[in-house]
């Protein structure tokens, strides 16, 4: 735990209990969000496109870990999925991540749009999203040196396989809530504490990644910026 601490480079606070709700229609929604207090100069460092798109590739990077390597997150130019060992067992599939950053500069988000996949009910495909946000603020953190962010990931109008439908539904809520809800918070809650390292690993993609000639201004808010840059093909 000593040797943990001190290679921290932040500190995280995630804050309980997650947001959980649940429509009549089935679709739930899970918000957790983590307080993080890191030092100012090395925000300023990581405070640019690149590094949202590293912070994602950090997270499938510790879902991939985390299950001791049972899941893996395949890339293409148009998808992410998360497969149990190898195809075809997809467990969802997402889109291409859409990446917004707010007009003011002082936040961004990364959105993976839900398309199909084994824990999705057939009535919600592509109706939900997985989004990961951070947002910066002026007040400081704990000490004078530290500045606050906040990172918020949640996932919204996902309609899951196990809850069912009909008259199992209400056994299958239960069922959900109990089994593959409580492992998403556990291993959401897990990623956010591991932010304190500020381990950001390098993007597959390298989508927002400035080349050696690229003007490095952010993108324009509630653009893709994806879009606006030279992907390269998947490594």
């Amino acid at each position: 735990m000593t040797r943990r601490r001190s290679e921290d480079r932040a500190r995280v606070s995630v804050r309980e209990p997650p947001l959980s709700l649940a429509a009549p229609d089935g679709a739930v929604t899970t918000k957790q969000i983590a307080d993080v207090s890191i030092p100012r100069w090395e925000l300023e460092r990581i405070w640019t496109p690149e590094y949202l798109e590293r912070l994602a590739r950090t997270y499938w990077r510790f879902l991939e870990r985390i299950s001791l390597g049972l899941l893996r997150v395949l890339y293409t130019p148009v998808s992410r999925e998360i497969v149990l060992v190898r195809r075809p067992l997809v467990l969802l599939r997402f889109r291409a991540p859409e990446y917004e950053i707010d007009e003011d500069g002082d936040g961004a988000a990364v959105t993976w749009r839900i398309d199909r996949g084994l824990l999705v009910i057939p009535r919600g495909r592509g109706r939900g999203f997985l989004r990961i946000a951070v947002r910066r603020s002026d007040r400081p953190g704990p000490l004078s040196d530290l500045t606050a962010v906040t990172v918020t990931s949640e996932v919204a109008n996902f309609y899951p396989m196990i809850a069912g439908s009909g008259r199992f539904s209400r056994v299958g809520r239960v069922l959900y809530r109990t089994t593959q809800l409580r492992l998403h918070v556990i291993v959401t809650n897990a990623f956010l504490r591991s932010l304190a390292r500020l381990d950001l690993v390098p993007s597959v993609v390298g989508a927002l990644e400035p080349g050696p000639d690229a003007d490095t201004r952010a993108p324009e808010a509630g653009v893709n910026p994806a879009a606006q840059a030279s992907p390269r093909a998947p490594r």
